[in-house]
C-alpha cells in the first residue's frame, strides 16, 4: 500500500491530537487504541491500494473530531474499571465523563448522584445516631418528614418517628439504595460499552 507523505503527516498529526486526550491511560492502552486507528484509517483511506489525501480526508471525517474520540476512549476505559471495582466513586467518574459525550450519559449520572445521596444520607444517619438521638426521621407540625442529621432541633415543633429503629432502618435503606444504584449503574455501563463495541470502537479495551 502506497502512503503519499502528505497523507502521512495528516494522519499522524491526527493520532497526535488523539494520544494527547489519552493521557489518563496507561501507555499501553493508549498505544494500542493509537495502533488500532491507524489501521483502521489505512484500511478505509486505502481501500483503491494509494492513500490519497482524498481518501484520508474521508476516513478521518467518519472518525469525527480527535478530542471526542479520545474521551469517547477515555470514558470507555473507565466505565470498565467502575464495572471491575463496582466502587461507586469509580462509578461517578466514569459517568462525569459520560455525561460530557450524550444525555444518556447526563441521565445515568443524575440517577447515581441522587441515589448514592440518598443511600449515603440513611447510612449516616444510622451510624450517627448512638452519638445524636436528635439524628432521625421527624415529622414537623405541617406534616411534613424531614431527615434530620443532628444539625436542626425540630423538637420544639415536630417528633422523631422511627426512635432507635432508625439503625437498622437506615443501614438497610442505605445498603439498597447503593446496591440498587450501582446495579443500574453497572446496567447502563454495559449497554453502553457493548454499543460502542458493536460501532467498531473500544475492542482494545
Amino acid at each position: 500500500m502506497t502512503i503519499l507523505d502528505e497523507s502521512r503527516r495528516t494522519i499522524d498529526a491526527y493520532l497526535e491530537k488523539v494520544r494527547n486526550g489519552l493521557r489518563g491511560l496507561r501507555q499501553e492502552d493508549a498505544g494500542e487504541i493509537i495502533a488500532e486507528l491507524q489501521s483502521h484509517i489505512l484500511d478505509r483511506a486505502g481501500a483503491a491500494g494509494e492513500v490519497t489525501p482524498a481518501g484520508v480526508t474521508a476516513a478521518l471525517a467518519a472518525l469525527g473530531n480527535p478530542e471526542e474520540l479520545a474521551s469517547g476512549y477515555m470514558t470507555d476505559a473507565l466505565l470498565a474499571r467502575a464495572a471491575s471495582t463496582r466502587m461507586p466513586w469509580t462509578i461517578l467518574r466514569g459517568a462525569f465523563l459520560w455525561a460530557t459525550l450524550s444525555v444518556k450519559g447526563f441521565i445515568v449520572l443524575l440517577f447515581c448522584v441522587v441515589g448514592y445521596m440518598f443511600g449515603g444520607a440513611f447510612f449516616l444517619a444510622a451510624l450517627i445516631k448512638p452519638f445524636n438521638p436528635k439524628v432521625g426521621l421527624w415529622v414537623l407540625d405541617n406534616d411534613t418528614y424531614s431527615l434530620a442529621l443532628g444539625m436542626t432541633d425540630y423538637g420544639l415543633r415536630g417528633h422523631e418517628l422511627l426512635g432507635w429503629y432508625l439503625i437498622p432502618i437506615g443501614c438497610a435503606l442505605g445498603g439498597g439504595t447503593i446496591l440498587l444504584t450501582t446495579q443500574f449503574a453497572l446496567w447502563s455501563i454495559r449497554r453502553f460499552r457493548r454499543a460502542r463495541a458493536a460501532a467498531g470502537i473500544g475492542r482494545g479495551l
